[in-house]
């Protein structure tokens, strides 16, 4: 077959641990050839500059496209917005890819998306599908997947759904959580070597927290967080490690009151703004819960065994292991969920949850219809109406 090269957008940690053994798949493959772009955080020196772990991992990065993210205002998205789209637009233009792979729901992956529709660039979209009816993203995830034209779904449930908005089921495939892989595939690490890892010590009972902006939460992304830290303060004994907040609408209030807390706060508490994959895995291994409203709570926790809060509305329509306890953002409902969440009989059903999102093995399925499908006038999309009901 003729060589194929595949384009792969990635612009947050978070979803570059997800597609990692994706791009070891592609990499590995001699009929294709990667092409890497990077983007958003990446390239945030708030974030962390997380472009550099890309390249101490073996990846060559192709093309950054720098979108500004010093302003985390409604305008300043739409902004952001509009630079990775122009900025997305340039680097297709000089890879010339025959596939372009994003992942998720985030604003720069619609900037992908609208670029490659417009270069008439077939696009693949992971994790389509899904809900999240508390945040922005659950439109752009949408949105996106009108624009794509090779879809990866993480269940069937996910892919009933991109057939309902009118995709070809020919080009849906439900291949599982890439999350899942991550897992399977990440090298374990030990406690001690975590611990070395992180220059500091793990108590007995370690909560581990991602909280990110609600953007379409009925509560203030301030008073949010405050209704978690004062649910937090109830729990003086337990070791808290938050880990970074997203660059959504509303990052900065988050962050400073967290940066605040985990300053001031008298029990051990820690702020790691990226763990990277294998340390965010086994911190969550051995945490006694993890407490938010990041999806990794929704789809790696339970496969993990490891309870979670979800809190308020952002993951709200996602599929549910048994181990997910839903509060609403108040400091007693909070209080109250992860008092379940640390009773001895709720922990014991632990060893029995099935995860709702595969077996672990995405990333090859995917690469596999990556290099087969024809090519050859997939971008004429046509809308495919669902049968009448009997």
């Amino acid at each position: 077959m003729t060589e194929r090269t595949i384009c792969v957008v990635t612009g947050a940690r978070a979803e570059y641990g997800l597609l990692y053994w994706l791009l070891k798949e592609i990499a590995a493959d001699p009929d294709l050839t990667l092409r890497l772009v990077v983007t958003g955080m990446h390239l945030a020196p708030r974030f962390g500059l997380t472009w550099r772990a890309i390249e101490d991992d073996g990846f060559k990065i192709d093309e950054k496209v720098d979108i500004d993210l010093g302003d985390d205002s409604a305008r300043g998205v739409a902004r952001s917005l509009g630079l990775g789209t122009i900025g997305m637009a340039q680097a297709f233009e000089r890879l010339k890819p025959d596939i372009v792979v994003v992942h998720g729901d985030r604003f720069e992956v619609l900037a992908a998306a609208q670029a490659a529709l417009l270069a008439r660039l077939p696009v693949a979209h992971i994790r389509g599908g899904e809900l999240t009816e508390g945040a922005l993203d659950d439109a752009m995830r949408h949105a996106i997947t009108k624009m794509a034209h090779l879809h990866f779904t993480a269940s069937e449930a996910y892919s009933k759904r991109v057939i309902q908005l009118g995709e070809d089921p020919d080009r849906v495939f439900t291949v599982g959580a890439l999350g899942l892989e991550a897992i399977s595939a990440t090298p374990p690490m030990s406690r001690d070597e975590l611990e070395d890892s992180l220059g500091f010590p793990l108590g007995e009972t370690t909560f581990l927290v991602t909280y990110h902006p609600a953007t379409l939460g009925l509560v203030e992304p301030a008073q949010a967080v405050d209704e978690l830290i004062a649910a937090l303060d109830r729990f003086p004994d337990a070791n808290i490690v938050f880990t970074g907040v997203n660059a959504d609408p509303g990052h900065d209030a988050i962050a400073k009151r967290i940066h605040d807390y985990a300053a001031h706060r008298p029990g051990p508490t820690h702020y790691v703004e990226s763990l990277g994959q294998p340390r965010y895995l086994a911190l969550m291994g051995v945490s006694a819960v993890v407490i938010g409203n990041s999806s990794s709570g929704i789809v790696e926790a339970p496969a993990l065994r490891v309870p979670t809060v979800n809190i308020g509305e952002r993951q709200k329509g996602r599929l549910r292991a048994a181990s997910v306890i839903d509060c609403q953002e108040t400091r007693d409902a909070i209080q109250g969920a992860i008092e379940k969440a640390l009773e001895p009989g709720f922990r014991a059903r632990l060893a029995e949850t099935v995860s709702p999102y595969g077996d672990g093995d995405a990333a090859g399925k995917i690469k596999a219809v990556l290099k087969k499908t024809d090519l050859q006038d997939i971008v004429v999309k046509r809308f495919v109406d669902l049968p009448p009901a009997a």
